[in-house]
């Protein structure tokens, strides 16, 4: 199946409660499988198709803050527009799950595949001291299996979680493996869990109040600090990447998504005329594989960083690495244009020509 439907049918499985979309290209496929899929009459979840990407990301909002597992889709111009309510999220310490399958801009831009929104994802994208949980799928059963791990991870650190898939990844069909039906959680399930969510229920003081508002600027500092907090903990504990041929490598490849799987067929051919190139795959694009980065790149000559787009995640790399050694350089394509095998081996000699010797 596509990607996008791999996500509908594991946002299902895994007892979801409820998804609030509108319809965008390259994923669609989210709101018109569940839309075929009819979950409500099966596992009771909620699917609508919101008046616009404004409504669905508050809508989101209001379901997140009773303790429910929510989720929304869309692409590009349309996470853009969700980017207030993503900060809502944020500082109301909510747990949500939200699928960007990127697509080509700036502004309406193009509906192919880009991973141009890379910044949005990793540094905010809204307003305020603020991250977001952002997974990297490269696959079709990565779609599948982030679902789970991206809501597990919301709710264990209250806080949104992105998928953020490029449109080849949305859009391509592979064997997906779906994970078991899970139940639903009752509501004492629910209270027991989350014991911060708003029911409705109870009189002041003890009734739950969910917001982002607070006028006592001390207050908001002390808030912020425990976002921090928080966030230096996820980055303590749930950096995750990938490695290809990175024990002998005299070379360095970095990239994510689709372009990942790209450079692992441009690095098999490399090796085939005896250029040892190694790949890392960032998974998790925030927190960022910082420290392992620094590691491989102690030992390698130089560093090419791969992506859909003018150059982004090269920042972090560049981050990563505190010695001017080894170089590092970007190969890129926007508009839509995949680069094929040959292209990435071909900017790769260009910039490291002494590795043919």
């Amino acid at each position: 199946m596509k990607g996008n439907e791999a996500i509908a049918h594991a946002a299902i499985r895994y007892g979801c409660d409820g998804y609030f979309g509108y319809p965008i290209t390259p994923q669609s496929e989210v709101l018109e499988t569940l839309a075929d899929l009819m979950p409500w009459e099966t596992t009771g979840m909620v699917v609508l198709q919101a008046e616009s990407e404004v409504a669905a990301i508050n809508m989101v909002y209001g379901g997140a803050a009773t303790g429910k597992a929510v989720m929304t889709s869309s692409s590009s111009p349309g996470i853009s527009l969700k980017q207030e309510g993503i900060s809502y999220l944020a500082a109301s310490e909510l747990p949500a799950l939200i699928l960007n399958c990127m697509r080509g801009g700036p502004g309406l831009g193009t509906i192919q595949p880009s991973q141009s929104d890379y910044f949005q994802a990793t540094k905010g994208g809204g307003h305020g001291d603020y991250h977001l949980i952002v997974l990297a799928p490269a696959t079709v059963q990565e779609m599948a299996d982030f679902v789970a791990l991206g809501f597990d991870l919301a709710f264990k650190y209250r806080t949104p979680a992105m998928i953020l898939a490029d449109g080849i990844v949305g859009q391509m069909m592979e064997k997906v493996v779906l994970p078991p039906q899970r139940p639903r959680r009752t509501d004492d399930e629910i209270r027991a869990q989350c014991p911060w969510a708003a029911t409705g229920k109870g009189s002041r003081p003890h009734r739950n109040v969910v917001t982002s508002l607070e006028l006592d600027s001390a207050k908001m500092e002390v808030n912020n600090l425990r976002f921090q907090e928080t966030y230096r903990r996820i980055a303590e504990n749930e950096v995750r990447y990938e490695e290809h041929f990175t024990d002998d490598c005299d070379y360095l490849m970095v990239a994510f998504g689709s372009m990942a799987r790209i450079c692992l067929k441009a690095i098999e051919e490399a090796r085939s005329q005896g250029i040892r190139i190694g790949l890392i795959r960032p998974v998790t694009l925030w927190p960022f594989p910082s420290a392992r980065i620094a590691e491989l790149a102690a030992r390698v000559k130089g560093i090419l960083v791969v992506e859909l787009n003018a150059g982004q995640m090269i920042e972090d790399v560049k981050l990563a690495i505190s010695t001017p050694e080894p170089t590092v350089h970007h190969f890129g394509r926007m508009g839509g244009i995949v680069p094929n095998p040959a292209e990435i081996i071909e900017a790769f000699h260009s910039h490291y020509p002494e590795a043919k010797q």
